[in-house]
Order: structure tokens, then sequence, then C-alpha cells
């Protein structure tokens, strides 16, 4: 240890002037206060980040294959092309439409979901996020994917007339809203698969039965003409409930059987697209561009996880960044009680300082005395804010801090417990700390014998 620490050290310790013992310990515990709380904030941020892509990812897929148009029958083809790929995990088929669903009084928008019972497993997390029921039951043993209808808008004028003259009551519509419920006991009828939010909402358990109507916005979208348009309803069996934790899921999503959506969407057997997920999620973007070239474009586009979502995560993202940024402001106002500290002690100090240049002592020496003793100031309050943040944060992760749902979408406060928050907290403190004691040291080491002899 050379003499520069040595008598930095003692300057940091002495007792004689309580005053500047006193600025000192505001100054550790400023720099505590302001360690402590960027940790926490950085530490949250980053929890929120990740419990966002986990309920993402927890009930969607990596990859989306669509197709522009609703006759997406070639979906087997397309699947088997995209699992030529090594970075492919799972590819299934899906179906999805805004609709509504009742029971008894209650009422509320969904989006049915299609899925394959049989490849679920391989895409999404469903099954793991079930807490009552299963996806047993989902699909009826021996279905079939249904036949595509021929619609009057795929005939030509010659065939909607023969087609007319050939309907026994001269070309009125004969198509039936009357789906065979009256007659399908309650044990037999297709299964669905609600959030628990929705459930509770619609105070449905597994067991229950509920009626899923079509809404008259968007019928064309189905294949249906406007002479068509009349809601059409369906009633589903509760088979399960599943709790994704992210309240857009768990009170807008229901899943039923691929092949039964189809079949209430009159579309025959096609599909609104292909999931697909990665074995590395990082991939995700260029497992999208290779898989939209394997297929040529043309009608079909692709779409990341990411990038479906970028919205949110690029909010989460500018909103860590500046609370970052805002409270390393405020360590580095904490680091102004670093300053006051050395310019008090360079001030009380002078004759010391005099003397030490009287005997030799060089520029740059006296600007490593007060350096070092500023550096152990910030330091100490660094480790200190280090451990504080760090038992916050750990309490926080283990005894957990409610959230309304309705306000943050989770109903509880994630935490990320992760060495580089901390080490990047540390960083940036720290180089707070070192060029807060920049000044107050040059001045200190420009400071002349006489002057220091002449005080008062």
């Amino acid at each position: 240890m050379g003499y520069p620490s040595y008598i930095g050290a003692r300057y940091i310790r002495s007792r004689k002037k309580r005053s500047i013992s006193a600025i000192t310990g505001i100054a550790i515990t400023g720099v505590a206060l302001g360690v402590t709380a960027l940790s926490v904030v950085i530490s949250i941020s980053s929890g929120f980040e990740k419990e966002f892509v986990n309920k993402v990812l927890g009930v969607n897929a990596h990859v989306l294959v669509m197709k522009y148009g609703i006759n997406f029958t070639e979906y087997r083809d397309v699947m088997k092309t995209v699992h030529e790929l090594p970075e492919v995990k799972g590819a299934a088929p899906f179906v999805i439409q805004e609709m509504m669903i009742s029971k008894d009084e209650h009422t509320a928008g969904v989006l049915l979901k299609g899925v394959d019972p049989d490849l679920i497993g391989t895409v999404l997390d469903l099954p793991r996020h079930i807490i009552k029921g299963g996806i047993e039951g989902l699909r009826v043993p021996g279905a079939l994917p249904p036949k595509r209808p021929v619609m009057d808008r795929d005939l030509t004028m010659a065939q909607k007339v023969e087609r007319a003259l050939d309907s026994p009551d001269g070309g009125a519509d004969t198509k039936s809203e009357d789906n065979g419920d009256e007659v399908v006991p309650d044990d037999q009828l297709p299964g669905i698969i609600l959030g628990k939010t929705l459930a509770e909402n619609l105070d449905a358990d597994v067991g229950d039965t509920v009626q899923v109507t079509t809404p008259l916005i968007g019928l064309d979208m189905l294949g249906w003409s406007p002479s068509d348009a009349t809601p059409t309803t369906m009633r589903f069996r509760v088979i399960g409930i599943f709790y994704a934790g992210f309240l857009e899921y768990d009170t807008k999503l229901v899943y039923v059987d691929l092949f039964q959506s189809q079949s209430f969407f009159d579309q025959g057997d096609s599909v609104t697209g292909v999931e697909i997920t990665v074995h590395d999620i990082t991939t995700a973007a260029d497992v999208s561009r290779r898989v939209k070239k394997m297929l040529g474009g043309g009608p079909y586009h692709t779409v990341d996880w990411e990038h479906l979502n970028e919205p949110l995560f690029t909010a989460l993202k500018t909103q860590k960044v500046v609370l970052t940024v805002v409270l390393s402001v405020i360590v580095g106002v904490a680091a102004f009680n670093i300053i006051a500290t050395l310019v008090m002690m360079v001030f009380d100090k002078r004759r010391e300082i005099a003397i030490l240049k009287s005997m030799g002592a060089s520029h740059g020496g006296i600007l490593r005395i007060f350096m070092y003793a500023g550096t152990v100031v910030g330091v100490v309050g660094i480790i200190i804010g280090l451990a504080v943040g760090f038992g916050i944060c750990f309490a926080l992760d283990k005894i957990g801090w409610p959230l309304d749902p309705k306000v943050y979408l989770i109903d509880h406060l994630p935490i990320t417990i992760h060495w580089l928050n901390f080490v990047a907290t540390a960083g940036v403190a720290f180089l707070i700390c070192i060029l807060a004691t920049i000044l107050p040291s040059l001045s200190a080491s420009r400071l002349r014998p006489v002057d220091g002899l002449h005080r008062g």
C-alpha cells in the first residue's frame, strides 16, 4: 500500500472533525439508497419482461405461417416443409375466429381457437396450464375433417339457376340453423377449454354447458353471403379450465377441437394458419424468414413472436431504459455528497497537503489521496446498496407482492434476480462515484505549499 492510499484511509477514519465524518456517512447513505433503488428497479423491469415472454409463449407459438384468403387447405404440405428445418421443434394447424360465448345470463366476447389435440403439446404449453379437467375428450373418437361446402359465390350464374330450379322450395335458402343440439345429450357435446377468469365470469365449471354464437359482423369472412347473415349457435361442454396468469388470455381465449371448429365455421378442411415452435426462441425471426422463402412467398406470410407482440415488448424495453437513466441520475445526485465530503476534506487538510508537498509529494500523489478517499466512500455505499437491494429482491421473490391483473395484466410483482443486473448497477454507480472525485481531487493537487501555510 503506497502513501496515497494509506493517508486517504486515515483521512476517512479521522475522528477529529465530526462534521466531515457526518458528511461522509451521509454520502455513503446516499449512494447506498441510490444503488438499492437502481438494483431493485432493474430486477423488477427484467422480471416484467421475462414474465411477459413466458406468458406470451405459454399459449402462443414462436412462428405463425398464414395465407391470404380462407382456402388454406394445403396446410399438411406446409407442415411437412417446415419440419425439414432442424431448428423446428413442432408444427400444428389452427383456426381462430371472434365469437360470443354465453351461459345462462352471462355473455362474453372470445377468440375461439380450433387446435389439434394430438399436436397441441408440441407447439403450446396449454396442457401444463390446465388447472382443472384436461384436454382429454377435446376430439370425438373417429372424427374426420369436414368437407368444404359449395358456396353460392363459387358457382356460375348458370349453376345458380340450375340449383334453384332443382331445389324443392324453388331456390329458397335451405341452410339449416339447427345443429342438432336438441337431440345431443350434454355428455356427448364437443369439448371446450376456458380460461380461469372467463370461467369465473360465466359462472362455468367443468361439466357445464356453454353456447357459442357467431357474431353478425364478419360473417362474410367465414364464407356466408349477406343473405345468410344470421347468427349460428353451437353448444359445447366444458372439459378443462386453464390459467395462463395473463389476463388477456385468461378472459379471451377458448380452445376447441380443430375439426369441430372447421365444421362450425363451415370452411371445410381449411385452417387459419400453421403455428411453429423452435428449439431456441432467439432463432424465431430467422426461421420465420427461411420458412417464407421455402414456401415461395406469394400468398404465404410469416410472423415471429417478437414481431407479433412488438408494441408490448418495445414498451417494456423503453420503460426499463428510462427508469435506469432516471435512477442513475439519482445515484449521480447522491454522488454530490461525495463531492461535498472531499471539498470539506480538502479545505480541512490544506496544512497537511502543504507539508506533504514540502516533503516532496507530487501533484499525482495528492490527487490519488483524495481520489482514493472518495472512491472508498463510493465503494462502501455501493456494497451496502447492493446488499440491501438483493435482500429486497429476494424478499419480494419469496413473499410475493400482489398486483391488480386488470391494470398490470399479471397478478403478482415479477422479480428476476440475476447477477448481471447487480454487476451493471455496481458498474454504473462506481463510474459515477469516480467521476465525482475528480474535481475535488484536482483542486487538492493544485494547492501550493504556501497556500496551506497561510490559513485564516
